[in-house]
């Protein structure tokens, strides 16, 4: 199908190249280019699943090389824009539309294989560096006991946060670039909690809001307090340990004393 270019988004995907362009009748449209690492097909499965509903609307089922075509949003709005209570409130409306039953016979990662690479590469880290060597063992357990008896098992996002819900005309807020994962709602919302980190840690009561935030956001989706506490615990922790073995040192610091305070 003809497409006419308009110009390339800046910033686009953290590995991705996203393309404005409009249909030959006009219609606006957005044309994503992901390498396979970025696992495109995932992606396309998910958005085909969720059929527009909660999420950025697939406009064509077959396209070759990883390139997704989805209608288009508004890029440069992002829930990040509204004041943090409201946002946080719109950001989980949202991502309560994505938990739905995933397909039969579905090829989408678990939440137990994705933790699992992650746990190795943190076990090494903590090899290598006494200092995380605490935190990690302490997620790592939280992890266990987690996996032991989860709750139930829906369609993920993957990567929620309030950068990926974008303001659209069909709906207000639509999410956008998941990296699905099939497992327990916890896992998904553990992300969220520690959206504007650095404000959380700019804050003296700091570690007291991160607990009230764990409080609502649990209540307001109907998910268990604890398991989101222990996966917000694992999930900062393995992005923390990331970002030190990169070089990430800022980064790396406050993911891990958010952590400490969970």
């Amino acid at each position: 199908r003809e497409l006419t270019v308009e110009r390339v988004q800046v910033p686009g995907g953290r590995s991705s190249l996203v393309v404005l362009v409009r249909h030959p009748d006009g219609t606006p449209a957005v044309l994503k280019l992901a390498p396979a690492r970025a696992r495109p097909e995932s992606e396309r499965a998910a958005l085909a699943h969720w059929g527009g509903r909660g999420a950025v609307q697939l406009l064509e089922e077959g396209s070759p090389d990883g390139a997704l075509l989805l209608e288009r949003l508004h890029p440069d709005v992002s829930v990040r824009s509204l004041p943090e209570a409201k946002a946080l409130l719109e950001a989980a409306g949202t991502l309560r539309r994505l938990w739905v039953t995933p397909p039969e016979g579905h090829g989408f990662e678990t939440v137990a294989g994705r933790t699992g690479r992650q746990a190795a590469a943190m076990r090494a880290s903590a090899e290598a560096d006494a200092e995380v060597a605490p935190l990690v063992e302490t997620a790592l357990a939280a992890r266990e006991a987690l996996l032991a008896a989860p709750p139930e098992e829906k369609l993920l996002h993957g990567t929620f946060r309030q950068s990926k819900v974008l303001a659209g005309e069909r709906m207000p807020w639509l999410a956008v670039g998941p990296d699905p994962v099939v497992g327990e709602c916890a896992f998904d919302l553990a992300r969220l909690v520690r959206d504007r980190v650095e404000d959380l840690i700019a804050q003296p009561s700091g570690a007291a809001t991160t607990r009230r935030r764990v409080k609502r956001l649990a209540e307001s989706l109907d998910v268990d307090q604890e398991r989101l506490r222990g996966w917000t615990l694992f999930r900062a922790v393995e992005s923390g340990v990331r970002a030190r073995r990169v070089g990430r040192e800022q980064d790396a610091e406050l993911l891990l004393e958010f952590a400490g305070w969970l």
